[in-house]
């Protein structure tokens, strides 16, 4: 039987945003609610970038045991089990260290299961429909980013405003998120086709050439041409970006007499949750189609400049302190859409840095750079911004964008890069 990639494209691909912004975002905000200072929310929750800045290490077990199809039902019973376990660390007295160690066992989890579902999406659509449902991919991740940061958010505030415990109100959030997940994995269970060459691997038997050839494409990646400029445009373009984000909703839920604006939790699952992760998205959708029309070398310092300047609305926020919700959002939704234009050249000079017969292991390995830069300059973040304040923070992040308009006027992009053929 033949199953539509309908069936199962748009749940997998939901599925694996889920658990991204769990722990990336939704942590964030719950543990604000909380009480947990800036500097340990920082700190900690970008230690949590780890299992998918390391990924690449490990990448070769999907393809030892087992077959991706297998890969991803388990590991989705996995999550399921992680978000009900940090539903039962909530209402403890320890909650945020044994949360904190249940979000570390579904951030491993969730990036093993980002290999998976990418493999076995290459193995069951033959390569014409790999093209044609890339965009449906990418519309099903950001719609399950949107409402985890933006439902979730307000569903949480909600409950608790209902309840008066944000306690049991993130409990039982986390609870439906479990639930929801385990109805997923019995779903892919019967929906996901079984494609012949989604084989069994071959096991440890073939352990011995397999890292012989991890470490050979490891060694030809750091053979690559300029090395030292990719790596550090891979490490420095999101510099500033990498510590607004871990400021971005506590800043939004700070009360005024701290510096921040005030909104509720629920006000700030529409303002950031929705409207800005909507503006990201569009703006996704935007850089994507001026890199295709003019080619990523002409389209790069517009969008690097669309990707910095709008941080300056988070630095205005913090000055004026505005009221109105509608001004916050569009605020909001300027940065994050020029964001989303810069994030596009980004993710194209990774295309070109991959390009070569091992372009899916080289892909892979400029992720965890990516992630790499993104969890060093968090870590530091909330301590920088509880020692000066968030006027001062905003400036420093302006600041910080030197080194990556340093980086972007080093690296090399061959002409016309991107650009769609006439």
């Amino acid at each position: 039987m033949t199953r539509s990639p309908w069936a199962w494209i748009p749940s997998l691909y939901f599925a694996q945003g889920i658990p991204y912004v769990v722990v990336m975002t939704l942590s964030v905000v719950m543990y604000k609610n909380l009480g947990i200072s800036n500097t340990d929310i920082a700190l900690y929750t970008s230690w949590l970038y780890l299992p998918w800045v390391i990924k690449p290490l490990w990448s070769p077990l999907a393809e030892l045991f087992g077959t991706k199809r297998r890969w991803v039902t388990v590991l989705q019973f996995f999550v399921g089990a992680a978000l009900a376990g940090v539903a039962l660390t909530i209402p403890t007295d320890k909650v945020f260290q044994l949360s904190l160690a249940v979000f570390w066992l579904m951030a491993f989890a969730s990036a093993s299961h980002d290999i998976a579902a990418d493999g076995y999406y290459m193995l069951a659509l033959p390569q014409h429909s790999q093209a044609a449902f890339v965009g449906v991919r990418s519309t099903f991740y950001r719609l399950a980013n949107i409402g985890g940061q933006g439902g979730l958010v307000y569903l949480a505030g909600e409950l608790s405003e209902r309840s008066g415990s944000v306690a049991q109100a993130w409990s039982i959030v986390f609870w439906l998120l479990g639930g929801l997940f385990v109805l997923l994995a019995v779903w892919h269970g019967f929906v996901l086709p079984r494609p012949a060459t989604d084989v069994r691997g071959v096991g440890g038997a073939a352990a011995r050439g397999l890292v012989a050839e991890f470490f050979s494409v490891f060694a030809s990646f750091f053979r690559k041409p300029g090395i030292a400029v990719i790596l550090g445009f891979l490490l420095l373009y999101r510099f500033p970006e990498a510590q607004l984000l871990k400021l971005a909703s506590p800043f939004l839920l700070d009360p005024v007499d701290k510096g921040g604006l005030g909104l509720s939790t629920k006000a700030v699952g529409i303002a950031y949750g929705t409207v800005g992760l909507t503006a990201l998205t569009l703006g996704g959708l935007a850089g994507g189609w001026v890199i295709s029309r003019v080619g990523l070398k002409r389209a790069l310092w517009p969008l690097v400049l669309a990707m910095h300047v709008p941080n300056v609305a988070f630095l205005l926020l913090a000055l004026m302190h505005p009221t109105s919700l509608a001004i916050i959002s569009a605020a909001l939704a300027v940065e994050q859409f020029g964001y989303g234009l810069g994030f596009t050249a980004y993710l194209m000079y990774m295309i070109h840095v991959a390009e070569g017969p091992q372009k899916t292991a080289h892909y892979a390995i400029c992720t965890g750079f990516m992630a790499l830069g993104m969890m060093i300059p968090g870590m530091w973040s909330g301590w920088l911004q509880d020692h000066i304040g968030y006027v001062p923070f905003f400036a420093w992040v302006l600041v910080a964008t030197v080194p990556s308009f340093v980086m972007a006027a080093l690296i090399k992009v061959p002409e016309n890069f991107g650009k769609k053929d006439e």
